[in-house]
């Protein structure tokens, strides 16, 4: 399976975007993508994750009411809305595929991952 994450860029505090994954080469049906971020000096963390019914969902606490998470599987792409964006945000933001759907989709269980897009936020 391949994954390309797009869509990220630079804007202020406050500001919203929207970053794609577009997933290729899996053959098997069912699958879970999940976005994770990794800001300088920091450990990777979960954001979001979709399984690919869109029927289980989850969000990390600090992003909450803020990102939505969704797919469009006639186009094998899986999107992030971010609103009300923080300079806390700021961060290459990752998208990542599994198998199984796991509560709080750590990030462990992630096999395979895209390449990153970066995230600025100014205060």
């Amino acid at each position: 399976v391949q994954l390309q994450a797009f869509g990220g860029g630079s804007v202020q505090a406050g500001g919203s975007l929207r970053l794609s994954c577009a997933v290729s080469g899996w053959t098997k049906g069912y699958y879970v993508i999940g976005w994770f971020r990794q800001a300088p000096g920091k450990e990777r963390e979960g954001v979001s994750c979709i399984n690919s019914s869109g029927g289980n969902s989850y969000y990390a606490d600090s992003v909450k009411g803020r990102f939505t998470i969704s797919r469009d599987n006639a186009k094998n792409t899986v999107y992030l809305q971010m609103e009300s964006l923080k300079p806390e945000g700021t961060a290459v933001y990752y998208c990542a595929h599994d198998k199984l759907w796991q509560i709080a989709c750590p990030r462990a269980s992630f096999a395979s991952w895209g390449q990153g897009t970066l995230v600025t936020v100014s205060s």
